[in-house]
Formats: C-alpha cells, structure tokens, sequence
C-alpha cells in the first residue's frame, strides 16, 4: 500500500471523530430459529438488511441463554482479576490474542478507547489462559462460547454465500477452526465506569467511530448498558451523517457487516460506522460489559469477488494492508 493510500485512509476516518446529529432507525431483527426449513426466507432478510442498512439483530440463534449468561459473568471476573495477573497475558503484536488496556488508539479520534479487553485467537493462545487457579472455568467456557459464535456466524455467511453464488461451503472452509491459519477472535470488553469521572471525561469515547476490519461481527450486549450507535452513510466529504443508538437487549445478537465482506462481496454487501459513546448525565454510568465474535477469513483464504471488481488477495494480505492504513502498523 502507498503512502498516499494510507493517508486518505487516515484522513477519512479523522473526519468521523466528532459527536454529530442523530436520528431513529429501525433496526432489522431477524430471527434464524428453524434455520434450514426456512433459510431461503432468513437468506431474503439477512440480504435485504445487509445491503441496505448493514446492521441487524438475530434471535432464534440457538445459542443458550445460561452459556450468554455464564461467558458475561466469568468476563467480569476476569477483568476484576488484580492488575499484576492480567498483565502476565499480554497482547503481542501480530497475535490479536491476550489483553490490553487503553491501547486501542482509534483515527477517527486520536484518543484511546476507555476500554480493557482480552482477545481469544485460538492458534495464538499459548501461556495467554488465565490459570484454573486464577479464574476457574474461565477456558471452557470460552471455548464454547467461542464455537457456538463461530456456528451462528457460519451460518449468516452461508445465506451471504447462497446470494453471491458461492459454493455453499465457501465460508465454512474460508473460516477453518481447525486451521493453523484460523484469525477470527473473541473479544471480551470492559468499559471503564464513569461514576467518579470528572466533566472532562465525558468528552471522550468509549469506543471511537470505526468500521471493523473482518467479515462479520456478532455482539453481545447486556441490558441496561447501552452507548452503541450505527451510522449507515457518510456524506461526500465523508463526514458521518447521523447516528442511532442501538439499545442493549440480552439474548439478542447484534451484527454487522465487516471490511473484508464487504471487499469479498464487491461491494455488495455494507460495513457501516458504529462507535459507543459515553453515557449521559441521565444513564447508567457504571461498567458496561460487551463481547464480540469478529468472523475473519483464515489468514490463507483467498478474497475472490463474484464480479472480480478487485484483485484476489489472501485475508492475511487483507488485514496486513487494514492495519498499515489505519495505524501505520503491521502485525
């Protein structure tokens, strides 16, 4: 990627950094129960909001309610772990595993995000498990969550696949578990409280605007703890137009479309802006908890168009060319 590539990539996403206006959306919610008997309604639904607004909601996704309940709990528990311990499984450059603590510098900002994460890639997890004695539970049940995430998902990208005309199983192999090359990564997130904060605090973001960088996000979100926002267009001088809160309900999957999707599908398909703003003086202003399921082609998966609007190029190749764009950095 050229200098000047990454310096419009900069300066594109620094116009998005500021409050702006907002405005009511109606949020697709999709319901995948039954899932085979009905895919080819569920593939209509899922392709008509992912092109249109590039956000929706799942219920019906099969995944049980006490395993949700059981990953936000021991999420808590494990952020609530003393500093000294969190700090012995670090994030490594390049790995996208382990955990980091107001790290993540947005562009849209200049500021980092008032968060602490841990990130689960399951190639790249060696000495990163937080031991028994720690947290006991803690790799199980992730690795479970982590699994039935990877199925929901597998599935929402087999209806993308059914519209594109891609071999039914072309996401599934581009998304291998069992591969060496597997990237795609659990993120548990941890909002700072902002009980005891002063004004000038608020002026900064929980998460800056952004799009992400994989195929397809799943977010768990827990209720009463609000702050995400969608913004589905940008004006011409790519300026973000308005944003919509997108209230937090339990048991309710939140999705959008990512970067490479988007690239995969020639445009087809959307990845809009979302950012998580602070609370107002009015809300909830303790921690908020989230976790997200990034689905990210295996590092070896080759990024093919149905039209060939693009070059072909491998997810690994894809993430490199994202991460020097926006950060200047390579992993």
């Amino acid at each position: 990627m050229t200098d000047t590539t990454k310096l419009a990539e900069l300066e594109k996403e620094s116009r998005i950094g500021d409050y702006g206006t907002e405005t009511h959306r109606d949020i697709p919610l999709i319901d995948l129960s039954d899932f085979f008997a009905r895919k080819a309604e569920i593939t209509d639904a899922l392709w008509q909001a992912a092109t249109d607004i590039g956000f929706f909601q799942l219920t019906g996704h099969g995944i049980p309610q006490a395993l949700i309940d059981e990953a936000f709990a021991i999420s808590a528990a494990f952020f609530d772990l003393p500093a000294e311990t969190k700090e012995a499984l670090p994030l490594k450059p390049g790995t996208n595993a382990g955990w980091e603590y107001l790290a993540q510098v947005r562009p849209s900002t200049g500021t980092p995000d008032h968060k602490e994460s841990f990130q689960i890639t399951l190639p790249r997890m060696a000495d990163l498990w937080p031991s028994e004695d720690d947290l006991a539970g803690f790799r199980a049940t992730m690795l479970a969550f982590e699994r039935m995430n990877w199925a929901v998902a597998m599935k929402v990208l087999s209806c993308f696949a059914d519209k594109l005309g891609f071999a039914p199983d072309l996401f599934v192999k581009g998304h291998d578990p069992q591969s060496p090359d597997y990237q795609s990564t659990l993120r548990l997130i941890h909002y700072l409280g902002m009980e005891e904060a002063k004004a000038e605090d608020f002026r900064l973001w929980r998460a800056g605007a952004h799009t992400d960088f994989d195929c397809l996000t799943l977010l768990h979100q827990k209720d009463g703890q609000g702050g995400l926002q969608l913004c589905p267009g940008k004006d011409s001088k790519g300026r973000a137009l308005a944003w919509t809160d997108v209230p937090p309900t339990g048991g309710v999957i939140t999705c959008n479309i990512g970067d490479m999707l988007m690239r995969w599908s020639d445009d087809k398909l959307l990845s809009n802006l979302h950012r998580v703003r602070m609370p107002k003086p009015d809300e909830y202003l303790g921690p908020r908890y989230s976790i997200a399921f990034f689905a990210q082609a295996n590092r070896d998966t080759l990024l093919e168009g149905p039209d060939g609007k693009y070059d072909p190029m491998t997810g690994h190749d894809y993430i490199q060319m994202r991460l020097g764009a926006n950060y200047g950095t390579k992993g």
